[in-house]
């Protein structure tokens, strides 16, 4: 069975491709435990400065969950660990390089949920965002509830959440919750110029600042300071 992640390098950069394209690419389990097994690759592999993720074909960065396998598991207590022992979204939060998303069709459910854990996100004119679980009968569960109030509004992150209706790629540019819009013929290399781009700068400056950002909005100023004083010392002392 081909694989449903696929890892390629270019120099410095790492690309990371969702591959069911006939599926929307849709992530289901054999294509999570590729995607965790690949997050790993990442987080140990000091040779990798930035990492492009993105999806196969032309119809969606990634659809959601694969709602077929749901309940498919032998039981709520094996499902639960699947999902503790490997924690997809927590290695994407904790991840020191830069994520781009490279982000075409529909980024449904997970698959929205997926871009927000990144750190840069370049949408095609056809993009769509939505979180439709609610229409399902449930709620995001890969973050959706906390990602994206982080990145909007809380007003918008309400009604992307509660009415599970998509946002357009322009409305999403307009409201933050994405960087760039380009056309379809533009994407990728866009988001390559962009890597090109973080890959020349000095690494560990860039994993300091990426976690200066990330770790300090959650602290309060004080402390939030505090830690960019300390990265900064580390830094000027070559630690």
């Amino acid at each position: 069975m081909p694989p449903f992640v696929h890892y390629e390098r270019e120099g410095d950069v790492a690309w990371v491709t969702l591959d069911r394209p006939e599926a929307l690419n849709a992530i289901h389990m054999a294509m999570r435990d590729e995607l965790w097994g690949v997050l790993q690759a990442l987080r140990l592999d000091p040779t990798v400065r930035v990492a492009v993720l993105h999806g196969a074909g032309d119809r969606a960065f990634s659809a959601g969950a694969d709602i077929t396998e749901f309940g498919t598991a032998p039981s709520y207590l094996e499902a639960r660990d699947a999902r503790l022992q490997r924690d997809l979204w927590g290695a994407m939060s904790q991840l020191e390089i830069p994520l781009i998303a490279a982000i075409q069709g529909f980024a449904y459910g997970a698959g929205c949920e997926l871009s927000m854990y990144c750190d840069l996100r370049v949408a095609s004119e056809d993009a769509r965002f939505a979180l439709p679980e609610v229409t399902l009968g449930y709620i995001p569960s890969a973050g959706g509830t906390q990602t994206v109030p982080r990145h909007i509004g809380r007003s918008d992150a309400l009604l992307l959440a509660t009415t599970g209706e998509p946002m357009a790629a322009r409305d999403a540019l307009e409201q933050g919750l994405v960087h760039a819009v380009v056309r379809r013929d533009d994407l990728l290399p866009t988001a390559r110029a962009w890597a090109e781009r973080l890959a020349m700068l000095e690494p560990r400056a860039l994993r300091a600042v990426k976690r200066a950002v990330v770790q300090g909005i959650d602290l309060p100023l004080r402390d939030g300071l505090a830690l960019e004083r300390r990265l900064a010392a580390l830094l000027e002392a070559g630690d």
